[in-house]
């Protein structure tokens, strides 16, 4: 968020200066870790409509971020995938009228598509042997996150952004409106804002990225079980990130081996291709999380504002958060937040932004 911030507003024209903790790379920030899939149908399983709406308002939008880019970044709409095997055809079945009666509620989505074994040969060749039915989620897609996150910072060099990378800052450091002091402090920090957002708390992922060049998947694709569902992400160059997990705990040690075996154990069942395949990182993070796990926008107060609260979705909601917060700073308020049922929680005077708009990531 502090990324895309910086960027949009230079692009406006202000003057931008990030803190980050931490370097370029972004380590340790669940940014890096995360699979980046932008499904709101797929996810509207487990999240609210408005959500939803942020994640299908971003599908149009991503291309327009990337666009004007100087670096590539890795964009796929091709749609997800799921299949089960046929011990959890109940499941399935559970989900598919849960993902049916979904996109009434949200009925801007695409319509899902059943495939019999002829269309899931169709959609995915390589799995069509392994699965008998599936289901097919057309529109949504992915991204690579660390291209983009590479990207954003050649943007902010090319566009005179003042880096100031492991400066760990807080909104306390700052007196917005003072003479010398920036318009606004923008708070993007995520778990780094704990001390000020009290409420929120860690979500632990754990993420296997895989090389296997004996894997080859057109799209997303998602195991329904009902114990441990896992995704599939393929990115360029016959690399997987795989995941499933999520754990109440900001536990950031290694990933454990019980949730390792069951990881790779699953993705071998989806392709036995995995079984060769070389494993090059096995990541934990904690997604920064509100009890209602939903996202939020407040400011604390005058020329304060702190954007968090994104959790699993981050990827699939950032241009729908980036866009209410610019609604914010350039007109006080924010349409965008009614049709996504967004919280947010802003002084009775929300001056515009001016000219210098620090982010904190």
């Amino acid at each position: 968020m502090g990324r895309l911030l910086a960027v949009e507003l230079a692009r406006q024209g202000h003057r931008v200066d990030i803190y980050d903790a931490g370097s370029p790379a972004a380590e340790g920030s669940a940014a890096t870790v995360a699979a980046a899939m932008l499904a709101p149908l797929a996810e509207s399983a487990i999240t609210e409509p408005g959500v939803v709406r942020m994640g299908h308002h971003a599908l149009a939008r991503w291309p327009q971020l990337l666009a004007p880019l100087a670096e590539p970044v890795f964009f796929q709409q091709a749609g997800t995938l799921i299949v089960w095997h046929r011990q959890d055809a109940a499941e399935a079945q559970r989900l598919t009228r849960q993902l049916e009666a979904n996109q009434h509620t949200v009925p801007e989505l695409p319509r899902l598509e059943k495939l019999g074994s002829e269309g899931l040969a169709q959609a995915e060749p390589t799995l069509a042997h392994r699965f008998a039915q599936g289901l097919y989620l057309p529109g949504e897609g992915q991204l690579d996150n660390r291209q983009l996150l590479a990207a954003l910072v050649v943007e902010m060099e090319r566009l005179g952004v003042r880096t100031h990378w492991h400066s760990p800052q807080s909104p306390e450091a700052f007196r917005p409106g003072a003479p010398g002091q920036p318009d606004w402090v923008l708070d993007c920090r995520g778990l780094g804002a704990k001390s000020q957002w009290s409420a929120l708390r860690g979500v632990r992922g754990e993420v296997a990225r895989i090389h296997a060049p004996d894997v080859t998947l057109q799209r997303p694709t998602r195991l329904v079980h009902p114990r441990y569902p896992i995704y599939i992400a393929p990115k360029q160059d016959h690399l997987f990130v795989i995941g499933a997990t999520e754990i109440e705990s900001d536990d950031l040690s290694p990933a454990s081996v019980r949730s390792t075996l069951e990881l790779l154990s699953a993705a071998y069942a989806v392709h036995p291709g995995f079984a060769e395949g070389r494993i090059l990182e096995l990541a934990t993070q904690c997604r920064p999380t509100l009890p209602d796990n939903l996202p939020a926008i407040r400011q604390t107060r005058p020329g304060v504002l702190e954007i968090n609260g994104l959790y699993r979705h981050g990827f699939m909601i950032a241009p729908a958060m980036l866009d209410v917060t610019l609604e914010v700073l350039n007109t006080g308020q924010s349409e965008l937040s009614q049709r996504f049922d967004l919280a947010l929680d802003l002084a009775p005077a929300c001056a515009p932004a001016t000219s210098a708009a620090p982010a904190l990531a």
